[in-house]
């Protein structure tokens, strides 16, 4: 029944509607021997109903499952409290008719004095126990279990054996009981032993629902709710009649009213969860009646013991003072009483599930803690994921135009895939109920959660995930700079290891071949130089070609890593020279520049390389545009092309891109690429370069 049990359903059988049947025929017919008794029809139909409802669900669930103890239970209750009802009307029917004595009268009598303990006794303590697997919560619970029954046992053969005369279902004591026994009239129990013993066995047994509360998890937890708001409902029920009692309102039919709701939602709670209709959410609605009922115990405890405080020393002088002075004493305790009553209710509906405040609290705590950047995201979801009651949650960053799941709880929860980010604006999350996180407008990440279908998505919840959300901006921001200068490290790493590979292979491949060819071609040179004059020198004419292309190579090599011209002239001769050998038409502007420092010089120009490398390997372009300019302290540079173009919205950088924003961001700059499919491409960088220095006279060296 709960949702890790796995049952295994047989075909419906129909011997539960069989008892159903048997309960309507019972009732119908003790109904009418309640009119023809001249008793009162309209105070037993909350019963009746209630106990039909008992007959049904469990029919239902019986029929389904038959080996399901808790339906068995409710089939049960509702049989034997149909067969006491009709018993006792009889027996009050046959009474008045001067049938008082014989076995047959003597046994209906019986089956009325004994109702209670037969059908709604068993009920009442066992269902607590056994909900909702059918099985106790651990072998520990058996004793209980077991003085469960002892206590029916000997109620049952108290009634049967030392009752001398049944009463039916109204008027005094008149029927006589064949198996008296006189004897068993020197044995006595005080009423009130009963009354405790009976007390502390409902008490253990719902104790044994609390304990299996704290312990479940999912599907079960939601069942135990429902059973629970009909408990405390029923406990309830006892004490606003007690209430009224004092009160001085003494009313059967409103009495029968009160207990007949409360008996209806047993069988309608135990329906609910054990056939798994749609489990609403009960956390509120159990919160507030154990409050409730909690105060309508302090307002009668305290309510008889001041009354009987003022009674033993006023020896009975009632006044208008002494009654101001008890409504007094019960205002100023009210308050306190309900806050515990409330924290107690808290505690025992949540369980390790903190309020919203604590949630809250906690969460502000431990942002202020110095946790690991990879501690403190997994602590975010673990906070989010208990205090939603979620299946799973997890924290999402966004880095590099993707929102990527960075922490899920549980630790074991499956893994979920990222997904771009289109614009700023949070995408979808298949599965999972998400809120964004933004600090200072800027979208950082978000907080999603996975609802189990018993336990879903509330205001009050979502709420919560918005509070949590509105203070994980700035955590977020912290770890997404250091999960960006990690993966900038990692790339820098990388660029560097395959630029020297790239070096280490041109070197390999070119210059050291042509080295290697050279000196073998030297040394022939050298061997035939006495034999053959006009070979040698045929070999010495080839050797200096080749060492003139070798050196070029090497130029070209050194360009790659700090290009002379660079160096010598700057950026706009530097960039025109690379321009000339592109496949492309390039055009430099770069008019007005003055010198900078080497490094951003050079981070300018081997971007500018990078983007022309990209528009020759992609663009599909017919001629790019390149444009130096500073203005503001800030050194701009443009690539522009009337290639191809792509959605920036779906695609995002590349190695080439990423290498070129790497570049500008070591040095404090910014990157932006504008490109629509069709409208070409432009990539734009900007780098804050220092104030030039100025002379005596004012002047620019």
């Amino acid at each position: 029944m709960s949702s890790a049990a796995t049952i295994t359903r047989s075909r419906p059988v129909r011997w539960p509607w069989v008892v159903v049947a048997g309960f309507i025929v019972s009732a119908l017919g003790a109904t009418l021997l309640v009119v023809e008794n001249g008793g009162s029809v309209l105070e037993q139909v909350p019963f009746i109903i209630a106990f039909a409802l008992f007959g049904l669900v469990g029919a239902l669930i019986v029929s389904r499952e038959p080996g399901n103890r808790i339906g068995g239970l409710l089939l049960y209750g509702s049989g034997a409290t149909a067969a006491s009802f009709f018993a006792g009307e009889l027996t009050t029917y046959l009474a008045d008719r001067g049938s008082t004595d014989g076995l047959g009268v003597g046994i209906l009598g019986f089956l009325s004095d004994a109702g209670w303990i037969v059908g709604i006794i068993p009920v009442l303590m066992f269902i607590p126990m056994l909900f909702p697997d059918g099985h106790l919560p651990s072998r520990r619970w058996w004793p209980l279990a077991a003085a469960a029954w002892v206590l029916i046992g000997f109620l049952l053969i108290a009634i049967a054996f030392a009752t001398p005369r049944f009463a039916g279902s109204s008027g005094p004591p008149r029927v006589e009981n064949p198996l008296y026994i006189s004897a068993l009239d020197q044995v006595e129990v005080p009423d009130v032993v009963i009354s405790v013993l009976l007390l502390a066995v409902l008490i253990g047994s719902v104790a044994s629902l609390v304990v299996r509360f704290r312990r479940a998890r999912g599907d079960e937890r939601q069942q135990i709710k429902w059973v629970a708001l009909a408990l405390i409902l029923l406990v309830f029920s006892f004490l606003l009649t007690e209430v009224l009692l004092q009160l001085g309102i003494e009313s059967v039919l409103i009495e029968a009213l009160i207990s007949g709701a409360a008996f209806i939602a047993i069988p309608v709670s135990i329906g609910v969860a054990v056939l798994r209709f749609r489990l609403y959410e009960l956390d509120v609605v159990v919160k507030k009646t154990l409050v409730a009922g909690a105060l309508a115990v302090f307002v009668v405890a305290v309510y008889a013991a001041v009354v009987w405080a003022f009674g033993a020393f006023a020896a009975g002088r009632e006044s208008s003072a002494s009654l101001f002075v008890i409504a007094l004493l019960l205002g100023l305790a009210f308050r306190p009483v309900a806050r515990l009553a409330r924290r107690v209710a808290d505690r025992l509906v949540y369980g390790r599930r903190a309020t919203p405040y604590e949630v809250l609290t906690e969460f502000s705590g431990r942002i202020g803690d110095a946790y690991a950047t990879e501690d403190v995201l997994g602590r975010m979801a673990q906070i989010l994921g208990q205090a939603t009651g979620a299946a799973v949650a997890r924290v999402w960053l966004a880095v590099g135009g993707e929102l990527l799941p960075e922490a899920s709880w549980p630790t074991d929860a499956p893994a979920a895939a990222g997904s771009r980010i289109r614009g700023d604006v949070l995408p979808e999350i298949p599965g999972e109920t998400a809120v964004e996180v933004r600090e200072r407008g800027e979208f950082l990440g978000a907080l999603s959660v996975a609802m189990p279908a018993n336990d879903p998505m509330t205001h009050s919840k979502e709420r919560l995930m918005h509070d949590l959300a509105s203070q994980a901006g700035l955590v977020l921001r912290n770890v997404r700079l250091v999960e960006e200068l990690r993966a900038s490290q990692r790339r820098i790493v990388a660029a560097q290891d395959a630029e020297r590979r790239r070096l280490e292979r041109n070197i390999h491949d070119g210059a050291q071949q042509q080295l290697v060819a050279l000196s073998v071609k030297a040394r022939l040179a050298q061997g035939v130089a006495d034999r053959d004059p006009a070979k040698s020198a045929e070999l010495l004419g080839q050797i200096e070609g080749e060492l003139q292309t070798a050196l070029d190579d090497l130029r070209d090599l050194a360009r790659g890593i700090y290009p002379p011209l660079l160096a010598d002239k700057g950026l706009g001769a530097a960039l025109e020279a690379q321009a000339r050998r592109s496949p492309l038409p390039v055009t430099v502007d770069g008019e007005g520049l003055r010198r900078y420092p080497q490094e951003i010089e050079a981070a300018v120009y081997f971007s500018c390389l990078e983007a022309l490398q990209n528009v020759a390997k992609h663009a599909e372009a017919s001629a790019v545009t390149v444009t130096l300019s500073q203005s503001n302290g800030q050194l701009t540079f443009e690539v522009a092309d009337d290639g191809s173009g792509f959605d920036t919205g779906s695609t995002g950088y590349g190695t080439g891109l990423q290498g070129i924003a790497d570049r500008v961001g070591a040095l404090h700059g910014d990157l932006a690429v504008a490109s629509r499919p069709g409208g070409g491409t432009r990539v734009v960088g900007r780098i804050e370069v220092p104030k030039p220095a100025t002379t005596g006279d004012g002047t620019t060296p």
